[in-house]
């Protein structure tokens, strides 16, 4: 692989897939995902993609419905911008071949939680997938491009204050790659709670890599919690789309009531609200679960429409046609990330980030359903007039071989199982502390725990020996050596998620969207700003709809 390219994206989820099709034809683009087999979040998206396409809708509302659902914490020109541009989004999806679900009208919308109009597009319950295989059919016919799987970034390389390139780890070699422009699309965070609808590489690596290389991150306290994943024992939490309560399924405890019946909305109020609602109704209750019942949307609907999670649900022993199923809220999608003005630019020059990672000011502290697919691919067509910083001359693809590591090296470091078990006892704390429900006194002792296991864990060896690899040299590993490197960053990266989730949810003290503080249980005024956080600053504010 060349270390010299145009634009480096990593994440080949939507967002870095849309991000390829958009950056200009004359670019060399290279294309990494970490890991080599495991999906992406973007292809587990069931729900849709929101979009005005109804006679009867209009930009307008949906404006209104994104603004009510973000709680005062969205940046109004984003949600215009979003909103304007998704149509055009969808009919270029269409050319690409999308397999949208159709009526004889026209385009197939179903209505989800908080939307006042059946504007969700959708492909079946597999949405994401979809929208992947459409994207990765026209990526493989972009010139210029190359995409490489299982080459996990480790860091970026920032030189007098700008990004121009990242390390990375190809087979064994741990070596660096130059570039005029990165672009982060790696996804967002949620795999740092022990209850998650993320698949496992949803570790946050590209907002803790951002935050390190001195980029500004925004609004990190704010995590959605969706309501209904499949709680079963030893079983992943698999989602149960809200669209099948837009089409009629209803939530109840053991007894029979609902848990939500109080809620302005029933079943399809806000997602914050249901996932609250449960959470309590379980703690009272003493439970790990409540129930969803999917009879009433009618077997015939249910075959046609969620065919993937009929059938996990019967891979899994359960026959949602004639039971309810065992549901319980799960962290679902982080509304923070790192902070980007418009053109999808960071504030450390010369990096970008589009998706999940990145927090374009569009969900505020509550992400309306569906938005967040169309926000991929609107903030990646802002990349098609991006022009990278010139490259220096290109120096031989071999760098010097740095010395190898030691035994002392190696066996300084803790041993796998070790690491295992921290990352796990890291997800049970995250989701204790941080959850959907939070207290400021459990934060700020949390914060205390994670900041001290960060200094300690950052002092290995072999951690240090990375992290400290000139820019001009490679790193030789052996397979064992490189399987403990990742493990060791794995949690590194986790710890520093950790760390900056639980100084913003103590930092603002108040409950607005996704953050719930039981000891500050409404929302104030005065907090009606965005959380900012920069390395080596405590947090601190900014208005909305600036950057």
């Amino acid at each position: 692989m060349a270390c010299h390219w145009d634009v480096v994206v990593v994440g080949s989820g939507a967002a870095g897939l849309m991000t390829c099709l958009e950056l200009p034809a004359q670019l060399r683009v290279l294309l990494l995902s970490k890991s080599s087999s495991p999906p992406s979040a973007s292809r587990w998206a069931q729900g849709g993609i929101a979009a005005v396409t109804g006679a009867d809708d209009s930009f307008a509302s949906h404006i209104a419905d994104t603004l009510k659902a973000g709680a005062g914490l969205c940046d109004p020109e984003a949600v215009d911008v979003l909103v304007r541009e998704a149509p055009a989004c969808v009919e270029r999806l269409v050319q690409l071949g999308m397999d949208f679900d159709r009526t004889a009208q026209g385009l197939s919308t179903t209505l989800e939680a908080a939307h006042s109009h059946r504007r969700v597009l959708h492909a079946q319950d597999r949405t994401g997938g979809a929208l992947v295989d459409a994207l990765e059919r026209e990526v493989r016919r972009r010139p210029g491009l190359e995409q490489r799987k299982g080459i996990p970034a480790l860091q970026l390389w920032v030189e007098e204050g700008r990004c121009v390139g990242l390390q990375v780890l190809e087979g064994n070699r741990l070596r660096w790659l130059r570039a005029g422009a990165v672009v982060l699309a790696s996804g967002g965070g949620g795999h740092l709670f022990a209850h998650t609808t993320n698949p496992t590489q949803a570790s946050g690596d590209g907002v803790a890599m951002a935050w390190s290389a001195g980029a500004r991150v925004r609004d990190l306290e704010f995590v959605q919690f969706h309501p209904t994943a499949l709680m079963l024992p030893d079983a992943p939490h698999f989602l149960i789309s809200e669209a099948v309560r837009g089409e009629g399924a209803r939530l109840f405890d053991a007894a029979g009531r609902s848990p939500v019946a109080q809620l302005e909305g029933g079943d399809l109020a806000p997602r914050d609200q249901v996932s609250r609602a449960l959470a309590r109704c379980m703690a009272e209750q003493g439970v790990t679960h409540l129930w969803l019942d999917l009879r009433p949307v009618g077997r015939e609907r249910l075959d046609r429409q969620f065919p993937t999670i009929l059938r996990r649900c019967r891979e899994l022993g359960l026959s949602p046609c004639d039971a309810p199923i065992p549901v319980a809220p799960a962290a679902h999608y982080w509304m923070g990330g790192v902070d980007t003005d418009l053109q999808a630019a960071t504030s450390l020059s010369g990096l970008f980030a589009v998706g999940e990672v990145a927090s374009t000011g569009v969900h505020g502290a509550n992400r309306l359903a569906s938005n967040s697919l169309m926000e991929c691919l609107v903030f990646a067509r802002r990349l098609r007039h991006l022009t990278p910083q010139p490259l220096p001359p290109k120096p031989p693809d071999t760098a010097a071989a740095a010395p190898g590591l030691s035994r002392a090296e190696v066996q300084a470091s803790p041993d796998e199982a070790s690491l295992i078990a921290a990352i796990g006892n890291l997800r049970r704390l995250c989701w204790q502390v941080a959850g959907v429900e939070r207290r400021g006194v459990d934060l700020i002792d949390a914060l205390r725990q994670v900041r001290s296991q960060r200094s300690g864990h950052e002092r290995s060896p072999l951690l240090r020996r990375a992290h400290d690899l000139p820019p001009d040299q490679e790193l030789q590993l052996t397979p064992d050596q490189n399987r403990h490197l990742l493990l060791l960053q794995d949690l590194r990266q986790r710890l520093v998620l950790a760390e900056l989730l639980m100084e913003a949810a103590a930092f603002r003290v108040e409950s607005r969207g996704g953050h719930h503080r039981t000891d500050a249980p409404t929302p104030q005024p005065f907090w009606r700003r965005h959380t900012l956080q920069e390395r080596g600053r405590s947090p601190f504010t900014g208005p909305v709809g600036q950057t």
